[in-house]
């Protein structure tokens, strides 16, 4: 353990707060992956705009856009829509187009796309306009023997919440995505298409991300084992800098300089006492944040800095914070024993990954 925490390498693993190890089979499609966007407000029946609950299957959210753009004779960026949603499941979300172009809807079919409902709203929908996401999944191969020990991970899951980790999708199907994003950064690396250098760039952001929060992860394991006079020599970090970490409840630990946000959405805020925050975050108020890496965004301080400043980059991108831990909420299993399924249905905010779910469930890649 002492060689992995004093590593300060980036990895391309993260880390996961339960070491239970649960045996299941999940192959994302159709038939075992669906997902239901929340929207963040209701639609007021009245307006310009005509707001669309759309259901797709095999198709991302950009390949959706493109068919419906096409069959309006409009450009995609007209169309609102509040998120991206994954290719292999059956999706809802919600997009919004000027209701001029409804009688046109009229002739609309594809194998792929259907439209359930359509509401009239006064303004177009806007990246970021949901509360969060429902998802439904089927587990395979989940033998008896094992329905109790991933019911127990579950019931950890439903108390204490999961990392917010960046998904698979953030760095490409061989995971290497961020490493162009550091060529361009360090200028190594051209790419004209702003879309394409965007993305990487986001990824290489992510992978700082991830890298850090597992860091965090990490002394809050040790935490676990040993003191935290321990724990800092372990860790090579000044006197003190884990003073009043051990005895918060929660399992990731308010370090003194972190930055904390209102949950689920809210103002960033600096940590002033860190035992009162710890349980404002163990009542599931509050949430610390990771560093999404920048220009134009406030960094940590103090100790906390000490070990973020490892994950900072110049970017040349707008830096922002996201939420290191978020909660599981609805969570809900039925269990198939003739067919060895298990069915589970939770919600997430916007922003997460039902992937943070089930890495926890398996104890990790």
């Amino acid at each position: 353990m002492q060689k992995s925490l004093n590593n300060t390498k980036l990895k391309t693993s993260w880390i996961y707060p339960i070491n239970v190890k649960n045996e299941f089979v999940f192959n994302p499609s159709t038939k075992d992956f669906i997902v239901d966007e929340i929207p963040l407000y209701e639609f007021t029946g009245e307006g310009e705009h005509l707001v669309l609950k759309v259901r797709k299957k095999d198709l991302t959210t950009w390949e959706m856009l493109d068919i419906i753009s096409s069959h309006l004779g409009i450009k995609k960026r007209d169309i609102g829509y509040a998120g991206l949603k994954d290719k292999n499941a059956m999706t809802m979300q919600y997009i919004s187009i000027m209701a001029k172009y409804e009688d046109k809807l009229e002739s609309f079919s594809h194998s792929k796309i259907k439209i359930v409902e359509k509401v009239r709203h006064n303004n177009k929908i806007r990246v970021g306009h949901l509360k969060g996401n429902k998802f439904h999944i089927r587990l395979k191969r989940v033998f008896a023997i094992n329905k109790a020990k991933l019911e127990s991970s579950l019931q950890w899951i439903s108390n204490n919440g999961v990392p917010n980790y960046f998904g698979h999708q953030r760095f490409g199907r061989d995971g290497n995505n961020w490493i162009d994003g550091k060529k361009l950064i360090d200028g190594e690396l051209k790419i004209r298409d702003r879309k394409t250098k965007d993305f990487l760039i986001n990824s290489y952001q992510s992978y700082l991300f991830n890298n850090w929060l597992s860091k965090r992860i990490e002394i809050s394991l040790l935490l676990s084992d040993f003191s935290e006079k321990d724990s800092e020599k372990v860790l090579n970090l000044e006197e003190n800098s884990l003073e009043g970490c051990k005895q918060q409840e929660q399992f990731l630990k308010i370090i003194k300089g972190d930055l904390m946000m209102h949950y689920p959405y809210g103002r960033v805020f600096d940590v002033e006492d860190l035992q009162t925050e710890a349980q404002r975050f163990k009542e599931r108020d509050i949430s610390p944040t990771g560093l999404l890496a920048g220009g134009r965004v406030k960094t940590s301080s103090s100790y906390a800095w000490d070990i973020e400043k490892n994950y900072d980059a110049k970017t040349n991108a707008t830096g922002s914070r996201r939420y290191a831990w978020i909660f599981v909420n609805d969570i809900e299993g039925n269990y198939n024993e003739d067919k060895n399924w298990y069915e589970l249905s939770f919600t997430l905010p916007k922003g997460s990954y039902a992937t943070n779910v089930l890495d926890v469930l398996r104890g990790g890649k």
